[in-house]
């Protein structure tokens, strides 16, 4: 999975550029759960295969759905954030993408860590990742933050990024 770095020079401000924020936190709340219930479907068809393949294996596959929860979300995460579009099926339905703030390229790993820092501060401190996206002007969450991420609307982002590209 080859994929160069085509980020932006400069982080688009809220204030000039106020449409690729417009209803960012709703449309990630939104996407989140769409994610979810894809998610749990994906777990749903994993289980139930693995509760049958434990009958044909005399239970030995009912060892492995143990990791069939993280295994599942985590493959969601890798296959769709990780991919060359930069967003899971509910950011693509609410029109959002993942942005890098920083030269690195967007590929599963960092998906993947993208993903897993969202679930362990939502699951250790949910309020606090949302009080810093009111606060800071990007509304990014706490952990877009630490990964060097910036969520922003995928459709004005496009025309954004062609005139920053012919004003230089």
């Amino acid at each position: 999975m080859t994929q160069t770095f085509s980020g932006p020079t400069v982080l688009p401000d809220p204030r000039t550029a106020p449409e690729l924020f417009e209803g960012l936190l709703t449309r990630r709340v939104f996407a989140f759960v769409i994610d979810s219930m894809i998610m749990g479907a994906m777990v749903m068809g994993f289980s139930i295969a693995g509760f049958v393949a434990g009958f044909l294996t005399f239970g030995l596959a009912w060892l492995a759905l143990i990791v069939v929860v993280p295994g599942s979300i985590a493959l969601y995460y890798i296959v769709t954030l990780g991919s060359a579009r930069r967003a899971t099926i509910g950011m693509q339905m609410m029109d959002i993408v993942l942005t890098p703030t920083r030269d690195f390229r967007m590929d599963g790993w960092l998906a993947l860590l993208h993903a897993v820092l969202f679930w362990v501060i939502s699951s250790v401190s949910f309020p606090l990742t949302l009080l810093v996206a009111l606060f800071t002007p990007r509304r990014q969450l706490l952990h877009d933050m630490i990964v060097g991420g910036l969520m922003v609307r995928k459709s004005p982002m496009i025309r954004h990024w062609q005139g920053q590209r012919t004003q230089f």
